[in-house]
């Protein structure tokens, strides 16, 4: 079985108002430093033996129902689940 963590994040050219509303309650809180946040999603799919190949297989899932790749970006990391 393997274990992939997907990070899912907004397009650089895509504006992001949560990203934008934190970052103004933090300068807000004295936190001036902080010039900008994105906030994005983190998906941990455990995937069953397959014969399939696993880069295949993310990419799939990432691209056909995960993520919405017109705005936005992934990358993934694939480990062994315990």
């Amino acid at each position: 079985m393997k274990k992939v963590k997907i990070y899912v994040t907004l397009r650089e050219s895509v504006f992001e108002p949560q990203g934008a509303a934190v970052q103004k309650s933090l300068v807000e809180t004295g936190y001036n430093e902080v010039e900008e946040i994105r906030i994005g999603k983190y998906l941990e799919v455990v995937i069953g033996d397959t014969t399939r190949d696993i880069d295949t297989l993310v990419k799939e899932l990432c691209e056909k129902v995960l993520v919405n790749t017109v705005i936005e970006d992934y990358r993934y990391e694939v480990e062994e689940a315990n």
